[in-house]
C-alpha cells in the first residue's frame, strides 16, 4: 500500500470514528428527552447542533417550577470530558429563565456497556449513567466524569476532585450513584 493510500485511508476512519461518536451523542440526547416526556409533568427538548451554543437539553416541569440545562456526554471510554464553555453556557441559559424556583445545570454522562480497549478493539462492561448537578459555587473549568462515577475539575494540565451532587432524576436510569 503506497503512502497516500494509507494517508486516505486513516483520514475515512478518523471521519467514519466522529460521525459513530456524533451519532452516540444524538441518541443519548434523544433517550433524555423521551425519559423526560414519558415522565409526569416533565416537557423536554433537543436544542440542536453544537455549533450554535446551546445546551444538549432543555427540560421543565412546571407544576414544581424547575428548569434544567443538560450538558450529555456518552462514549466507550474510562473518561468523559465537557469543556468549560458548555458549562459556561449551560448556566447562561438557566439565569435566563428566572422565573422558575428550581434550576440546576445538569451533566448527564453515558459509559456505553462496552469499553473501546484499541482501535476498534472493545470488552464488555456495565452500562453506567450518572446525571451531576453543577455546583455553580465552583470555577468553571474543563471537567471530566470517569466510569466510577468521580468527578474531576481539569486545570493547567491537572485533576482537582468535585463533590458534586447526583441528580435523582424523575425516570428509570441506569444510574450508579458514586462513592
Amino acid at each position: 500500500m503506497t503512502k497516500q493510500n494509507l494517508i486516505k485511508k486513516k483520514e475515512k476512519n478518523n471521519k467514519k470514528a466522529a460521525k459513530i461518536r456524533r451519532q452516540r451523542g444524538y441518541q443519548w440526547e434523544d433517550t433524555i428527552v423521551k425519559r423526560f416526556k414519558g415522565s409526569k409533568n416533565w416537557k423536554a427538548f433537543r436544542l440542536g447542533s453544537p455549533s450554535i451554543a446551546l445546551p444538549d437539553v432543555l427540560a421543565i416541569n412546571t407544576k414544581e417550577s424547575t428548569i434544567f440545562t443538560i450538558e450529555a456526554k456518552s462514549g466507550t471510554s474510562t473518561s468523559l470530558a465537557v469543556p468549560a464553555d458548555q458549562i459556561e453556557r449551560c448556566l447562561e441559559w438557566i439565569k435566563t429563565f428566572d422565573i422558575y424556583k428550581k434550576r440546576h445545570v445538569l451533566l448527564a454522562f453515558k459509559f456505553l456497556s462496552k469499553k473501546r480497549i484499541g482501535l476498534g478493539e472493545y470488552t464488555s462492561r456495565e452500562l453506567r449513567e450518572f446525571f451531576k448537578i453543577w455546583d455553580e459555587s465552583e470555577d468553571i473549568t474543563d471537567c471530566v466524569c470517569t466510569y466510577e462515577g468521580k468527578f474531576f475539575a481539569k486545570v493547567g494540565g491537572i485533576r482537582k476532585e468535585l463533590l458534586l451532587k447526583e441528580c435523582s432524576m424523575p425516570f428509570k436510569t441506569k444510574q450508579r450513584h458514586s462513592a
